[in-house]
Order: structure tokens, then sequence, then C-alpha cells
């Protein structure tokens, strides 16, 4: 089985690439969605955190509800908090990664979904990584649109991120979602190139 890690900055559509794929029998593995589940189920995440932000990190009638508006009062400004979060969470995640791609090695391929995977080292996890692109206006008029905010607010979360175009000198293989290049030619490429590489 190749793994297959995807990536892109706010409004690239790497969600919209994977869902593509996942239409193609493709697993598909949520890293934010994951370590949301995990940050909610796991005693041990909950634990260290406590001990990290404070005891009102989560709902005390004990039902493991994340207190959002605390986390982000902790890491918001606080590059140095955001590390220790993140030291606490995302080696979790990467086991439940390889939890998960081990009931999926029947399947030629697995696709591992994350916005940080080279800020968080997820890109260690897996065999090729893919980096989805697009043009920055069209970036922010997809936010606006989706998230009925404004352009600023679009702006500074774009500018807070790692720049898009170190994300894709530093993948294998880029996807171009512009709305004029078609997709499925480029994800065909993709998986072609994978074979070709992981099968030498």
């Amino acid at each position: 089985m190749v793994t297959i890690g995807i990536t892109g900055g706010i409004g690239c559509g790497k969600s919209y690439v994977a869902d593509k794929m996942k239409l193609r029998g493709i697993p598909v593995y949520d890293s934010d969605y994951r370590a949301k589940l995990l940050m909610a189920t796991s005693p041990a995440i909950q634990v260290e955190l406590t001990r990290l932000v404070g005891p009102t990190l989560y709902c005390p009638c004990g039902c493991g509800v994340l207190q959002k508006e605390v986390l982000a009062r902790f890491i918001f400004g606080h590059p140095d908090n955001m590390a220790r979060v993140n030291a606490v969470v995302h080696p979790r995640v990467k086991d439940d990664f390889r939890q998960w791609a081990d009931t999926h090695k029947d399947k030629e391929f697995c696709l591992l979904e994350s916005a940080i995977l080279f800020e968080s080292g997820f890109d260690s996890e897996v065999d090729f990584r893919v980096c989805v692109d697009a043009p920055l206006e069209l970036r922010v008029q997809r936010c606006i649109k989706r998230d009925d905010t404004t352009r600023e607010a679009v702006m500074s979360r774009i500018e807070s991120q790692m720049d898009q175009a170190d994300k894709c000198r530093m993948a294998d293989f880029v996807i171009v979602n512009d709305d004029v290049q078609p997709l499925e030619p480029q994800i065909s490429a993709l998986l072609d190139k994978c074979k070709e590489t992981f099968n030498k």
C-alpha cells in the first residue's frame, strides 16, 4: 500500500480533492477531525492538556467536551503554548494514523489529509506528499463565500499559515485546483506516479 499525504493552504481545495479520491475507493484519514476526536476521547490527552492549560479546559461534567474558547485563549498569540499543545496531540495522531493505515493494508492507496502536513511532521508518515494549489485571489473568494467572512479575516488566516509556495516546493506532486484545469486527469497522474515510483 502507498500512503499519500495531501495538504494545501486555506481555500486551495485540499478536502475537495481528498473527496474526489475517496470516490475512487481510496480511504481518507482526516487528521484534523481525528485530532479533535482524540482530544475529546483520550483520557491520556485530556490529563496532559488539563495539566498544561488548566482545569477549565474540559467541561466539568466529565463528558469530555473541550472548551474551545479556553484553548484558543491559551494558544492565541503564544507560539510556545501552541507548540506545547501540539507536542501532546501530534504524537497521538501519528499513532492513530498508523493503526488506521494498518487496517487498510489490502488497499492500493490510502490518504492522510492534513492542513499542517509539513509543519506537524506528518509528512514523515507517508510515502508521497501532495500539495493542492490555487491562485491567491481565488482562495480568498472561496473562503469569503464558504465562511461568510471578510477579506481581511481570510488574509489574516492565510498569513498565519505556512507559505503556500514553500508547501508546493516540499511536495512530491502539485495538484492545481484553479477551476480551469480539470482535477481528474491530475489525480490519475498522481496515482500513476505513485505506482511507478513505488514499483521500482
